[in-house]
């Protein structure tokens, strides 16, 4: 197999789609992977404001009563069920006893849909009422934390291809008691092994989150550029281990194209659930920093973004020379003509194995549809066009023809400055000790 080098280039955004065609696998930088639940295609993200918190986590008691009220009453609003005082009055009550406050299962699986609806990155929300929510806030451990995530990559297949959106919560934040954090960026990532020269191995994203597990003592994988990254969790008050992920929780998917059987040998591949696992859900002021989510791709997340950018696995090069074409000058629309074929061998593969997968053309037109259903009941939407239009053929997809409202709602899935500081692997005091050892 050939090794696909390609210079470090962490800071450039990562593949935007929708997770699940569903939620956007990155939901914060713009120009990164999704299953809108990957960058949902997309890896990067900058997400709603959350409210004050202090250095544990935990937000300040004004805001979250005001935070927790508000969420009692969207609760009890959208589900019907009566007046909201008498759950507020016992939030408060908790909340001045704690410094915090517990949601019931009803209120957490509420919050989790909500959070999906209202992520405005996301180009698949029309599934939000769909999100299988997994409660494990009893687990804090990094070991327990490590085997739920495995848990919730095999519960995210079912039958063995079909991918629907789930999401598993871990314990929350709360005063003097942070909840455990996974460091990874998606539950599955390939690794990027750096070589001297400033040259990687793999893929380039993650580069420093790969240094960082082995110098926490992975020893690393074969060297191929599609070697799976363990997971990097810290439990509740603990420091950061690695965790290898068994072969039975990652379903791959090898990527050939239907018309050039040349294609096979470039070795290609992609894991087939795109679990985001660094944002913070966040219901009522209340953070869940460890809440890995999935929904499926959509094809350019792979094709247009993970495999394609310059700082990624950059294969529009390497694809062009093998279709022939004349990369002597732009004007030749080398880099158009090779990156649809790309996409084209993306869709072709994860069909042909029978994989959930959307297309692009088909998740503009479902997200219209969903726009109209929330409008239809007094809802408005919020959409950053930037976000909503896809990475290839944007002008030819109805999403590309109009304006977004731009607004951030709550609950909402968020991604904090430190937790995207730990996907680069950057390991300060500040990230590695979040309470007294």
């Amino acid at each position: 197999m050939r090794k696909y080098l390609r210079r470090a280039g962490h800071e450039a955004p990562a593949d935007r789609g929708t997770r699940g065609a569903g939620i956007p696998a990155d939901l914060h930088q713009r120009a990164a992977d999704t299953a809108c639940p990957e960058r949902a295609a997309g890896h990067e993200e900058t997400a709603a404001p959350s409210a004050p918190r202090p250095a544990d986590g935990a937000p300040a008691g004004p805001a979250l009563r005001r935070a927790a009220a508000d969420f009692v009453r969207l609760h009890h609003g959208e589900a019907h069920r009566g007046d909201p005082a008498p759950r507020i009055a016992q939030v408060f009550a908790e909340i001045a006893e704690t410094g915090t406050y517990r949601h019931t299962h009803e209120e957490l699986v509420f919050g989790a849909r909500l959070a999906w609806r209202n992520a405005a990155r996301c180009i698949g929300r029309l599934y939000w009422r769909s999100l299988r929510v997994l409660d494990r806030r009893e687990l804090t451990a990094a070991d327990d934390v490590a085997a739920a995530s495995a848990d919730h990559l095999r519960a995210a297949v079912s039958d063995g291809r079909r991918i629907r959106p789930l999401i598993t919560v871990f314990a929350p934040d709360a005063p003097g008691r942070p909840g455990p954090r996974i460091w990874n960026e998606q539950l599955i990532r390939y690794a990027g092994y750096a070589r001297p020269g400033g040259d990687v191995v793999g893929d380039p994203r993650n580069a420093g989150i790969t240094a960082f597990a082995r110098s926490l003592g992975w020893p690393g994988g074969p060297g191929t550029p599609f070697d799976v990254l363990p997971l990097v969790i810290q439990g509740s008050g603990d420091r950061p281990r690695w965790f290898r992920l068994p072969p039975d929780a990652v379903l791959e998917v090898p990527i050939e194209h239907p018309d050039h059987a040349w294609w096979a040998g470039l070795g290609l591949r992609w894991h087939a659930v795109p679990a985001l696992a660094c944002m913070c859900l966040e219901i009522g002021g209340v953070c869940y920093p460890a809440a890995p989510f999935n929904g499926w791709y959509m094809g350019t997340e792979i094709g247009a973004r993970n495999l394609a950018d310059s700082d990624r696995y950059d294969l529009l090069p390497r694809v062009a020379e093998r279709l022939g074409l004349d990369t002597a000058s732009d004007r030749s629309l080398w880099k158009d003509r090779a990156l649809v074929e790309l996409n084209r061998a993306v869709l072709h593969s994860f069909d042909r194995a029978g994989v959930t997968m959307s297309d692009h053309h088909t998740e503009s037109r479902r997200f219209l549809t969903h726009l109209g259903r929330e409008e239809s009941k007094g809802r408005a939407v919020g959409a950053d066009w930037s976000w909503i239009v896809p990475p290839l053929s944007g002008s030819t997809t109805p999403v590309f023809h109009r304006t977004y409202d731009t607004v951030e709602r709550h609950p909402a899935y968020v991604h904090h400055p430190e937790a995207l500081a730990r996907t680069r692997g950057e390991c300060g005091e500040s990230l590695v000790q979040d309470a007294p050892l």
